[in-house]
């Protein structure tokens, strides 16, 4: 056992709830006099319906115009303090942060409530039409005119049903956005932006009480709200399918996916851990067969996609000129099914260990940011209800045995579940897998 794994990591906190139900973290660290405002909002693409998609992302830059007591962009005030400041949606959450002197500590939490509580009042026709044009330009720029850049939506729409909400990418659907109306975004603010659905975490070189006192002026105010909907979890298992996408790419490119469990359930750390064992650099198993021995692919990659309700496993294969898919999914699927047999190696598994604790720790390095202490201390609280969770979390992957691996791969990447997508360049469906269907996404 090393140093590391017999070690616990400690992150000291306070949690408090303010009486309208917002969640308040505080951790104090006065190594360096900075500090962290952390806000996640639990609303993602995941609580859209089908028709009407992409408004948690575009809330997220409309949340950066100015609000009823600031007349600038939010940028600019925080900006001129010598801040860092940014925002992000996925699936499952919002998260906005900003990252300052401790001297403006003030200034920022005044004007994250201020969003909070006075955004509707200043959300222009204008300004939601402007951001509505950055946003379908984003969508342009990320997938439609990206190489393989749609692939990300032709392989959802493969592994989740018609009316499920990880079916759709976080962006949205671009008809979705053209037809949304001002009054339709007023009306999601009202139900996910607000204190009952909102976790806080400042960090850094703060005083806890002082915190306190500064959160309850600025954020105490704020009604509440409803607790939004439960959304339903994903289905455990996807129908096996084989689907073709034409782009404008020069190579071919297999995905292969499969539905894997929830974040923080039962075998979503040993895929993580199979994630790397299998396509996690250059002395991977995919990358050594593939790359190096076989010579068929220029590049491979898996990952275990955690998310809220269910998440689904994928593998990334660019085959090199004049190698069909074919070739490339048979080699795939031969290591796949020889991992799920036999599991990985003692050394395999101490490398894949080691890899996850060295980014774990390094990314709480930090205090603020992206991964940083006040990021996780609030996704552990959204997620888990506990902020305080990360040597539990850590755990989960100190605890991985080669069998505990090995049995997660034979439950869960199966080939009778298993959606395969072939990306071909226009016109040379013949590089695909055989006995597969062309599809259209945009």
């Amino acid at each position: 056992m090393t140093n590391m794994e017999s070690q616990s990591i400690n992150i000291p906190f306070s949690k408090h709830i303010l009486g309208n139900q917002l969640q308040v973290i505080i951790h104090e660290d006065h190594a360096c006099k900075l500090a962290a405002v952390n806000l996640w909002y639990h609303v993602g693409s995941k609580d859209e319906v089908a028709g009407r998609t992409g408004f948690a992302h575009l809330f997220e830059h409309l949340m950066f115009e100015p609000s009823k007591h600031f007349g600038t962009t939010y940028f600019e005030l925080l900006q001129r303090a010598g801040g860092q400041i940014n925002g992000s949606t996925s699936t499952d959450r919002t998260n906005y942060w900003e990252l300052v002197p401790s001297n403006a500590l003030e200034l920022a939490l005044w004007m994250e409530s201020d969003r909070m509580t006075h955004m509707l009042p200043s959300l222009t026709a204008t300004a939601f039409e402007t951001q509505r044009e950055v946003v379908l330009n984003e969508r342009r720029q990320n997938y439609e005119n990206r190489p393989y850049g749609l692939a990300i939506v032709a392989l959802t729409e493969a592994l989740f049903p018609a009316d499920h909400p990880y079916r759709w990418i976080t962006i949205g659907a671009p008809a979705d956005l053209r037809n949304a109306t001002l009054a339709d975004v007023r009306a999601f603010f009202r139900q996910f932006y607000h204190p009952a659905n909102a976790s806080l975490t400042v960090a850094g070189d703060v005083d806890t009480d002082a915190v306190l006192d500064l959160v309850n002026d600025y954020f105490g105010a704020c009604p509440a709200g409803e607790a939004p909907p439960v959304v339903a979890p994903a289905p455990a298992r996807a129908t096996a399918s084989r689907r073709i996408l034409e782009d404008r790419v020069e190579l071919p490119r297999l995905y292969s996916a499969w539905l894997t469990p929830a974040i923080f359930t039962d075998g979503d750390a040993d895929l993580d851990l199979a994630s790397d064992i299998l396509a996690g650099g250059k002395p991977s198993r995919l990358y050594r067969r593939l790359v190096y021995e076989e010579r068929i692919a220029t590049d491979v990659s898996a990952s275990q996609n955690s998310r809220e309700l269910g998440g689904f496993f994928a593998v990334s294969v660019t085959a090199v000129p004049g190698v069909g898919l074919d070739v490339v999914e048979r080699a795939v699927a031969s290591e796949v099914a020889a991992f799920a047999r036999e599991g990985p190696g003692d050394d395999e598994v101490a490398r894949a260990k080691a890899l996850t604790e060295t980014a774990f720790v390094s990314r709480l390095q930090r205090v603020g940011g992206f991964g940083g202490r006040s990021d996780q201390l609030n996704s552990y609280n959204v997620w888990l209800g506990d902020p305080g969770c990360f040597t539990r979390d850590l755990d989960r992957y100190r605890d991985a045995t080669t069998q505990s691996i090995r049995e997660a791969t034979a439950r869960h990447l199966l080939p009778e579940h298993q959606v395969t997508l072939s990306v071909v360049p226009a016109g040379r469906t013949d590089l695909a897998v055989a006995g597969s269907d062309v599809v259209v996404v945009s």
